[in-house]
């Protein structure tokens, strides 16, 4: 089983397939887009990641990995197909499983032609009852196949960080199986252990269902942990002497909590943690059960934004007519992804309150230009000292490492007044006020 197809080649699926096939297997991509495939084959990453054009490249050149847009030919050269295509939220919080619906239909058809027997694998994330509900039913159908003796099934969820999906991938926490039958599992956790070897990490072998629940539950508590620091971080700067940033500490020691997602700031974006709450919320609902442990935690984020408005305000006044810089458009350091970037949504509320903004990021300025287009308020600047000339105050709204060795002197030179409001806790408060800088930060104290 070291022949493998991956449909979806996008910040997920491209360094799954890339990383497999550093591993050895022979690897086919299937994307949709044909300027993507295209661009693939010639060695280039359509998605940002670190160091996976290096992979790519790598792979290309030992002949382990492919890229076409036909699915008929991924199975054809496979035996284990995983599927990885988007599964985005509709305007009332349910999934768009459109794309899911085409991928399994593509692969009913190649399977129907097919004699021998293919495992196939969803890493899509879907709500519980998705993968037998829907891929299962129409790969059935197109097929005409059964779903344990002709091919097999398992939903198999990623757990991969943006900006760190291929460290991710080679050192994962822990690998789920929701297997359809033993067979299926038995295959799928055979690809692991090669592609692990002695560093096979720990197996959860489980139903198809509970695999599907575990990457909802998984995402749920980590946006909690999120959101229940903002709500501390409210609280924090309102108290004399508060920090927010000595209270994660404290309370992250505890091994009963833990450090990781303890850093108060904007808020969560990206393209999981707000769409995977919707459903989640959505679907507790449809099963009768109250969410609203899950609806305030969204809501706790949503509002987020509010408390950098009110720093602006305390530092500026009247926001209309000011000059501010906003430094990170990205919805996380590592990546040049905007979706949900709580950055983006931070520029848009400036800019309806008549402020004049100007932005910088070290890697999203495109994709920041496509979604905020039509706002003409908003200027956008590759060098970021440029970006703070003539503005009023700067706003650190994504915690990219080039933020942290700002000269303040430098900034302070060109700027109309000497205001930094800290979102993301990366400033060195005292370096700032030496330059005779303003210094705020969410969730700490300021007279």
């Amino acid at each position: 089983m070291d022949r493998v197809a991956v449909i979806g080649l996008g910040y997920a699926g491209l360094p799954f397939a890339v990383a497999l096939a550093h591993r050895g297997f022979k690897v086919v991509g299937v994307d949709t887009d044909e300027e993507k495939v295209e661009l693939i084959n010639k060695g280039v990453s359509p998605v940002y990641e670190p160091a996976l054009n290096d992979y790519l490249k790598g792979v290309l050149e030992r002949g382990l990995f492919k890229a076409t847009t036909s699915v008929a030919k991924a199975i054809e050269e496979s035996d284990v197909v995983f599927v990885f295509v988007g599964t985005p939220t509709k305007a009332d919080g349910s999934l768009d499983l459109t794309q899911l619906e085409n991928a399994s239909e593509d692969i009913g058809r190649a399977l129907k032609d097919e004699g021998g027997y293919k495992l196939i694998v969803v890493r899509s994330t879907v709500l519980p009852g998705t993968t037998e509900g829907v891929v299962k039913r129409i790969i059935e159908e197109r097929s005409g196949k059964i779903c344990g003796r002709d091919f097999g099934l398992c939903m198999n969820p990623e757990f991969l960080r943006e900006g760190k999906a291929l460290y991710d991938i080679f050192n994962p926490a822990r690998i789920v199986i929701g297997e359809y039958d033993k067979r299926s599992g038995d295959i799928l956790e055979s690809v692991y252990r090669r592609f692990h070897g002695e560093k096979m990490p720990p197996v959860i072998r489980t139903s198809i269902v509970n695999a599907e629940l575990i990457k909802y539950a998984a995402n749920a508590f980590l946006a909690m942990k999120v959101s229940f620091i903002n709500l501390i971080a409210r609280i924090a700067q309102r108290l004399p002497r508060g920090d927010v940033i000595e209270v994660a500490s404290g309370i992250g020691l505890d091994p009963r909590i833990g450090r990781d997602f303890l850093d108060a700031g904007l808020g969560f974006g990206g393209s999981c943690l707000p769409k995977d709450l919707r459903a989640l919320i959505k679907l507790a609902k449809s099963l009768g059960v109250d969410a609203k442990l899950l609806e305030a935690i969204l809501e706790v984020n949503e509002t987020q934004i509010d408390e950098a408005l009110e720093l602006l305000r305390r530092a500026l006044g009247d926001l209309r007519g000011k000059r501010i810089a906003v430094l990170g458009l990205a919805f996380k350091p590592g990546t040049d992804d905007v979706r949900e970037s709580q950055s983006i949504k931070l520029v848009k509320r400036l800019a309806k309150e008549g402020a004049v903004l100007h932005a910088h990021d070290p890697l999203a300025l495109d994709a920041a230009k496509r979604v905020l287009q039509g706002i003409g308020n908003v200027a956008f600047f590759s060098d970021v000292y440029e970006c703070a000339r003539r503005c009023d105050a700067i706003v650190v709204a994504t915690d990219w490492g080039d933020y942290r060795n700002l000269c303040f002197e430098r900034l302070g030179e060109t700027m109309a007044r000497r205001v930094v409001i800290d979102c993301r806790h990366i400033i060195d408060a005292v370096k700032a006020s030496k330059a005779g800088f303003k210094y705020y930060g969410l969730g700490i104290y300021t007279e």
